[in-house]
């Protein structure tokens, strides 16, 4: 018999694989919850089912609000984000909901996937953390192709800053960064 841990993160596999974006071995939204998990194993052995459900459905149907229909620039791109973590939030908690967890676990989802409390909130903090590791690990080489060198500078720095002093020490560990990159990750004040 599947546990309701296994059902939620069945539940997120499948309603990700709708994603139209299948440029790599699989739907790009599956793929990115099964590097959170993966990262999330590796890094936080110990996580809650409710941690462990937010990263496998951090990106949860997220081609469904495309980045397109907000404004250009930083200001349209965190609009963009706040939504996208409140959808994530609410299709995370009945995902949760119909696999049994309580209607506290199911409102602590939603508080990981909206961020609140990053830096006072371990949860949330963890997630952030697995969040910029996958990120580091998977996506930034091609990213930073897209990229002006002051635009990646600054988006280095934000992940950064993101990050809790844990991480980013791991950060240095683990990555084989330029200089100019590792930089970010040293400084303290990047908190």
């Amino acid at each position: 018999m599947k546990t309701r841990l296994q059902t939620a993160l069945d539940a997120v596999d499948a309603a990700n694989a709708g994603d139209p974006d299948t440029s790599e071995t699989r739907p790009a939204a599956r793929l990115y919850g099964e590097r959170m998990t993966a990262e999330l194993d590796r890094l936080f052995p110990d996580a809650s089912d409710v941690l462990r459900i937010a990263a496998r459905g951090q990106h949860i149907e997220r081609w469904l609000l495309p980045r397109k229909d907000f404004p250009e620039g930083r200001t349209g791109y965190l609009d963009w984000r706040r939504e996208q973590g409140r959808r994530h939030g609410a299709r995370v908690a009945g995902i949760m909901a119909e696999a049994g967890y309580p209607p506290e676990d199911c409102d602590r989802a939603g508080v990981l996937l909206r961020k609140e409390g990053i830096k006072r909130d371990a949860e949330v903090q963890a997630l952030e953390d697995v969040i910029c590791f996958v990120f580091l690990k998977w996506y930034f080489a091609p990213f930073s192709g897209t990229q002006s060198p002051e635009a990646l500078d600054k988006i280095v720095l934000r992940t950064a800053r993101k990050m809790s002093a844990e991480g980013r020490a791991r950060v240095l560990e683990e990555f084989d960064l330029p200089e100019a990159l590792a930089g970010a990750f040293r400084d303290q004040d990047a908190g």
